[in-house]
Order: C-alpha cells, then sequence, then structure tokens
C-alpha cells in the first residue's frame, strides 16, 4: 500500500484511480464525533486463539517471500486454498494478468472463500498475501532490492482471516462472509521508479482493482467490508484512516466500539490516521460496499505505518501475539454480534 500522509498535516490530493471526490478532513472527523458510542452489546464467547493465529504467520513466511512469479507464491497460495477448504468454505481463484508500473504483464491471483455462498446478506474481510518485491524503505540501501518477507505486510491479515474461518463452527452466523486474499497488492513502483509510474496512486492494489471491476460473482453485494494489513506489528496503534472515514464512518464506529467490548481500546484510537492507497479504496469506488482499512499508523514528524514496512524486518520475530489477538477478537465480536 502507498501511503501519503498523516491526516493532521496539510495536504492535497490529486485525483486517485480518477474517482475520488475528497472530502474533508472536518468532515470526516466529525462524522465519527457524532457516532461514537460506549459499547452495550454482550461479549461473544468465542476465543481468538492467538498462537494458532501466529502458526498461520510463520507458515506463509515458511515459503519465503511471496512475491510474484515465485515458487514461494504458488505454494503459499495452494496453502491458503487448502486451509479455507478444511475449514469447509467454497474457494474461488480469481487469475487475471495485469499490468504493472515498469511495463511487464503479471499474472494475479486473487483467492475468494466463501461462508454460506448462498445467504443474500453478507461481509466481506479481506487482506492481501503477496510481498513487495523491494526492501525500498530500509534504513540500508544495500538491502532495497532485496524483497520484504512481509509477515506483518501481508501474512498478518491472512493468518487473522484463517484463524477467523477456523472458528467459524463456533460462531455459526446466519449470514454469509466473504474472505478475500488479494494478489498484487504491493507491486507498487519503489522510489527509483516513481518517475515513469500513474501519479494517481493506481500503481498499486492491481488485485483488488481488478476483483472490484470483475467480482467474481455477477452483481456482487455485501452489506459491508473490513480490510485488514499490518495487524500484527509490535508497534501497531490503529486510527482512522482517512478514506475509510469518507466511505464508512459508520462501519469505523461498528468496529472500533467493538473493539472496546474486548477491551483492545488500547490498539483501536480514536484519532485520525494515515490517507492509505489500500485495497479497500477499489472496494468502495468500482462497487460501492462501504469497507474500512485497518491499518497502524505510527505518530511522530514522519508519520509511516510500522518501523518495519517495507523493510528486512518485516519478519515473524517481529510480530506481536497481543496485537494479533487484539485484532482478531474485535473481528469475533464484530461477526458474532451481527444481526441482519
Amino acid at each position: 500500500m502507498k501511503y501519503f500522509a498523516h491526516i493532521s498535516l496539510c495536504f492535497t490530493l490529486v485525483t486517485v484511480f480518477s474517482l475520488l471526490a475528497c472530502g474533508s478532513k472536518n468532515s470526516a472527523t466529525s462524522q465519527a464525533e457524532q457516532t461514537t458510542t460506549t459499547p452495550t452489546e454482550q461479549k461473544v464467547s468465542v476465543t481468538f486463539n492467538v498462537d494458532s493465529a501466529f502458526a498461520f504467520v510463520q507458515k506463509q513466511c515458511d515459503f519465503g517471500p511471496r512475491t510474484p512469479e515465485s515458487a514461494a507464491h504458488k505454494k503459499c497460495g495452494d496453502y491458503i486454498v487448502e486451509q479455507f477448504k478444511h475449514y469447509k468454505l467454497q474457494v474461488t481463484e480469481q487469475h487475471a494478468q495485469v499490468n504493472t508500473w515498469d511495463g511487464k504483464t503479471l499474472p494475479c491471483r486473487n483467492i475468494i472463500a466463501s461462508y454460506k455462498p448462498e445467504a443474500e446478506k453478507r461481509v466481506l474481510l479481506c487482506a492481501h498475501w503477496d510481498c513487495r518485491p523491494w526492501c525500498d524503505a530500509d534504513a540500508d540501501e544495500a538491502n532495497h532490492k532485496k524483497p520484504v518477507m512481509g509477515a506483518n505486510d501481508g501474512a498478518s491479515g491472512v493468518a487473522v482471516m484463517l484463524e477467523v474461518a477456523r472458528l467459524l463452527k463456533d460462531l455459526q452466523p446466519q449470514y454469509g462472509i466473504d474472505f478475500i486474499c488479494f494478489d498484487m497488492e504491493d507491486y507498487g513502483a519503489p522510489y527509483w521508479g516513481e518517475e515513469g509510474a500513474p501519479q494517481d496512486g493506481s500503481d498499486w492494489c492491481l488485485g483488488s482493482q481488478y476483483w472490484a471491476q470483475n467480482p467474481h460473482v455477477a452483481g456482487y453485494r455485501a452489506e459491508y467490508g473490513i480490510l485488514l494489513d499490518m495487524v500484527g506489528g509490535k508497534d501497531a496503534r490503529f486510527c482512522r484512516e482517512y478514506y475509510s472515514m469518507q466511505y464508512a464512518s459508520s462501519i469505523m464506529t461498528k468496529v472500533w466500539s467493538a473493539a472496546e467490548a474486548v477491551g483492545a481500546d488500547k490498539y483501536f484510537l480514536y484519532e485520525d490516521g494515515s490517507v492509505a492507497i489500500d485495497d479497500h479504496l477499489p472496494i468502495n469506488q468500482y462497487l460501492g460496499v462501504p469497507t474500512i482499512d485497518i491499518i497502524p499508523c505510527l505518530a511522530g514528524p514522519q508519520g509511516g505505518f510500522s518501523a518495519t514496512w517495507h523493510t528486512v524486518n518485516d519478519t515473524p520475530e517481529h510480530i506481536s501475539r497481543e496485537v494479533l489477538g487484539a485484532v482478531g477478537q474485535t473481528l469475533i465480536q464484530v461477526l458474532g454480534s451481527e444481526v441482519f
């Protein structure tokens, strides 16, 4: 995903994907303030297993960096498919060819796993499963052409979804859930290629752009969506991402209130967050499904997503079980208390 700025700074955004009409910071903030409430719902009894989720992170990383066309990418994709099938979900693989900023045409493999595919009412959970081919934010320039392992930036979101899928037998929601693992999210131009890359951010999130314009089910609809990105970092604090507030502020309130209900509010802060070009953006714009991004925002003048973001340090030893558990239990609370 591409980072623009912390929302508390003054900035001007160009049109993103040629569709976005940006709202103001004050509008996003006032919406959240008006809808923030103390949660009153009963805590869901199902417990998210952090050790299981961490094992899913480790397993993905054991394949190696899941960069386009690599053996690790194929093996990990096959593993994700097998896991979802093991949990009795209907799996659809979406294969496409996408054009990249550097003039290549690369294969893209989106993995969709559906619970109760026949249900009309649905919730969308998503994350990206690919790895960035370049550690272009690493402090050591010698590492910039090395691939990112992606323990946090990729594997953590998929791991949380796999653990939620494992627990569906206990949750037994009466509505449908679609888990989507997006490919080719992190192939956006590195700093040495930015001059020749699109200036609107469209070189990122290629898998979700494709799916949002070509969903696996014609006329696909969901009540709302939740994107998980970098949800396992030791330094994670989740703020109100800018586009999430523009498109889906009520869903932000729903999720943040669930975090309060399970005692995870020290991680889910009622503060303005980053402006992220991420997989939720094409879902909001092309499909009109209100979708938020649970993504960390580091405080301070430099901002950013995580200390390990796009570096060689994005490895399992820098994953926090506590953060994985906070996000996972929050999702369990959202799904377990949902009534349509």
